[in-house]
């Protein structure tokens, strides 16, 4: 293979899947009782099999956790009755819900309080859509809609002259503006958030694949098929004509693909391991790969989240 790598940076862990993990492993150090979680804390396969391998529980509702328990919430955040249900238990729970998540649930409240219908731009079915729609109020008067496209745009129906947008914070940047734009001229009173609701991570994650995808011809992303924030970097590749891949680990890799290509760009979703990123780098530079020298847009992050205070002298 006479290839030449280009790698995309910043990759693989931000500080809400950081911030989740710690809690996670912090736990099982501290307390006696066995750990579980709700739903995978972060969506990535090798996080999640290394985690049950150290003795974390996954379950997918909070009726499956034992009173004897310690409960941990996913990064994705969970609805209002959740909560309360873990309230009412004797169990011990963490919410390990991305801080970047929360703002968002918190405009979600504020904006009923305030008496406005909510349009939620998000993924159907996703655990972050799930819990987001889960916070605003049962006793609210108003209504909050999910969009996912143009479609449900056209279709929407709000009489109500208060409106405000709120959106699932691993989407498409570009497709996430253009679903805006649409909103704002159905609906030209509706107002947004005063700082963007798609996280940092994921804005820095598709601006650093932007830069790169104009010197690759392919784009291999390391991440979970579970992963939005994962998948929207492949598609992004593909949006600007440039094939890419999803893959778990390096087991995934076809050599006889890549040969057919001649600049191979490398990224790996926020909750995507570092580890997995440089086993697949090692791999395809042991297989005669070299790492570009061209020049390209690098992002320094330096975000970190706090833990609960049960945990931070840990």
């Amino acid at each position: 293979m006479s290839k030449e790598i280009v790698l995309a940076n910043p990759r693989g862990f931000c500080a809400g899947v950081d911030r989740a993990i710690d809690i996670v492993e912090k736990s099982l150090k501290k307390f006696d009782q066995p750990v579980f979680v709700r739903h995978q804390v972060v969506h990535n396969k090798k996080v999640v099999e290394d985690l049950e391998k150290k003795g974390v529980k996954f379950v997918k509702e909070i009726e499956e956790i034992p009173d004897n328990a310690v409960a941990i919430f996913s990064a994705h955040g969970v609805s209002k009755a959740v909560e309360d249900e873990a309230r009412q238990r004797k169990f011990m729970y963490f919410d390990a819900t991305c801080p970047l998540v929360t703002k968002v649930h918190l405009e979600v409240q504020r904006h009923a309080r305030k008496g406005r219908d909510i349009v939620l731009i998000g993924h159907k079915g996703h655990p972050e859509v799930i819990g987001t729609l889960g916070r605003h109020p049962e006793d609210s008067e108003t209504n909050i809609y999910l969009v996912e496209n143009h479609d449900d745009i056209n279709k929407l129906e709000i009489n109500s002259e208060e409106l405000a947008y709120v959106t699932q914070t691993t989407l498409s940047v570009d497709d996430t503006q253009d679903l805006i734009r649409a909103l704002q001229k159905k609906f030209p009173t509706i107002i947004g958030p005063s700082a963007d609701d798609i996280c940092y991570a994921t804005q820095n994650r598709q601006d650093a694949v932007k830069s790169i995808l104009q010197l690759c011809d392919f784009l291999i992303v390391i991440g979970s098929k579970n992963s939005s924030n994962s998948r929207r970097l492949k598609e992004l590749a593909l949006k600007n004509d440039v094939e890419s891949v999803l893959i778990d680990d390096k087991s995934d890799l076809d050599l006889e693909l890549l040969d057919t290509y001649e600049m191979i760009g490398i990224t790996a979703g926020a909750s995507a391991p570092e580890i997995l990123f440089d086993e697949v780098l090692n791999f395809l530079l042991t297989h005669g790969a070299i790492e570009s020298k061209s020049n390209h847009v690098q992002i320094v992050e330096n975000i970190s989240f706090s833990l609960p205070k049960e945990l931070k002298e840990l």
